[in-house]
């Protein structure tokens, strides 16, 4: 089970830096159009990466420094 769980860490970080990248995008967007509206797309991205990740740190378990 060890390995499958180490599978889903690392998918889930994956996740994690597409979010990331997401987020940047809409704030670019949202700063070269003037839309507001993109700027809470950004927050509600960075919101969803931030709890992949605590998802990740979860799995990867106290060994690891979380």
């Amino acid at each position: 089970m060890g390995d499958e769980l180490a599978e889903v860490r690392r998918s889930l970080e994956s996740i994690s830096e597409t979010l990331a990248d997401l987020a940047i995008a809409a704030l670019r967007e949202a700063l070269d159009d003037g839309d507001p509206s993109a700027l809470s797309e950004e927050r509600r991205l960075t919101r969803a990466r931030r709890a992949v990740e605590r998802a990740a740190a979860i799995l990867a378990g106290p060994d690891h420094g979380d």
